[in-house]
This record gives C-alpha cells, structure tokens and sequence, in this order.
C-alpha cells in the first residue's frame, strides 16, 4: 500500500462529528432521561417510543425525511437559507443534527435506567437539607449516576463513528466537508482498494471491541446506589 495516497481527513472529521455530537446528546438527553425518569405523565409511553425509534427505524428512512426537512425547501434548512444563503443539507451541520438524533436512544436510554436506579431518596435527603433542586442534581444525582454518563457517552460516541445511512443521505459524500470513515470505506471498496478499506475496517472493529469492553467492565466494577 502506497502511505503517501492514503487520506486522513475522513478520520478527523469523524472524530470532530463524534465529538460534537456526544456533548449534544448529553445535554439534550440528559433532561429527557431525567423526565422520563421522574414522571408520571401519560405522555411518558409516546416520549419513550419516539426516543427509541432510530434504534427500529431504517437508518435511510430517517435519513430522507431530515433531508427533507433540512433541505431548502423544508421546515428547519428553509428558513435558515433565508437567513444565511445557504440549507442544512449536504453540510457539516446537518449531520451533527442528523448524528444527534439518530443516537440519542443510545445516550437517553442508559441515563434513564441509572436515574431510575438512584431514586428519590438521596434527593429527597439533599432537599430536606434546604439544598435547590439544581444543587441537588448537581451535587447528588449526578455523582451517583455517574456510570450512566460514561456508558452514554462511550456508546454515543461509538455509534456516531459507525454511522453510514444517515450521514450518505443528509450529507453525501463531500470530501473535506460530509466525507467521513464509513462513507470513505464504502469508496474504497466500490474502487476494488480492499486494502486501504480493511485497515479503515480494522481500525473500527477494533476500537468498536475496546468500546464494548469498556462499558462492561464499568458496568461490573462501577456501583450504583439503588433506593
């Protein structure tokens, strides 16, 4: 294999969008798997449906109606092309919004079942001490569920990396720009370089593993106050 041909950029934009997206989803699931976690509301069973749907939905399903809505005739990229020229679509910013939705289940549904698994008790114990619901979170909740953000967080940033539907449809395949590993892998292979594709491959089998393993051993070793 000739080094001097092989091209980075799809690696770093990659980490960038798993990066990025990570840091959305946490503060996006976070509230959500908190609500889900605490409320009694009838709406409760439709929230969880529709968190938990990229997990059944076809992953180009998902990706035509965000490129409808982020084009530039749609709901959200329209409006932002009146306000800056140009749509949603086919950009670095779309598939953030795209990664963000197609892995929230996977940052969502740990963070629930560990904000279940805290109770109300400690924060009841905090509230009684005069402490805001705020610093209670803070200072009580979220150190006790710490096992649940790292699991969210590895498992959301692995499943951006191996995104391919999704991301083909809402950003193509624009090198520099939407260009990611899956995408470059899928080039690779349609141009018969089974070589350059298998040391992509590889390298997300392997770290896919490493991924798994870590979230295993932090779910055996890591307690979690159940009440």
């Amino acid at each position: 294999m000739d080094f001097s041909n092989f091209d980075s950029a799809p690696i770093w934009l990659t980490l960038k969008l798993a990066g990025i997206t990570v840091l959305l989803l946490l503060m996006v699931g976070t509230p959500i798997a908190w609500w889900l976690a605490h409320t009694r509301s009838r709406l409760r069973v439709f929230v969880e449906a529709t968190v938990a749907l990229p997990l059944v939905l076809p992953p180009t399903v998902l990706g035509f109606y965000l490129l409808i809505a982020l084009g530039p005739e749609g709901w959200l990229g329209g409006p932002v092309k009146a306000a800056t020229g140009s749509a949603l679509s086919f950009t670095f910013t779309g598939l953030i919004i795209a990664s963000t939705l197609y892995s929230l289940p996977f940052v969502v549904q740990p963070l629930h079942s560990t904000f279940e698994a805290v109770g109300k008790t400690p924060l009841e114990t905090a509230w009684s001490l005069r402490a805001s619901r705020w610093d209670a979170f803070l200072t009580v909740a979220s150190p006790l569920a710490l096992r649940g953000y790292i699991t969210a967080t590895v498992l959301g940033f692995a499943h951006t990396l191996g995104e391919f539907g999704v991301v083909l449809m809402v950003g193509g395949n624009i090198p520099g720009k939407t260009k990611v590993i899956s995408i470059e892998i899928y080039d690779r292979v349609e141009v018969l370089e089974y070589t350059e594709a298998h040391i992509l491959s590889g390298g997300l089998l392997l770290f896919s593993f490493l991924v798994l393993l870590t979230v295993y051993t932090i779910n055996r070793r890591l307690p979690i106050h159940v009440t």
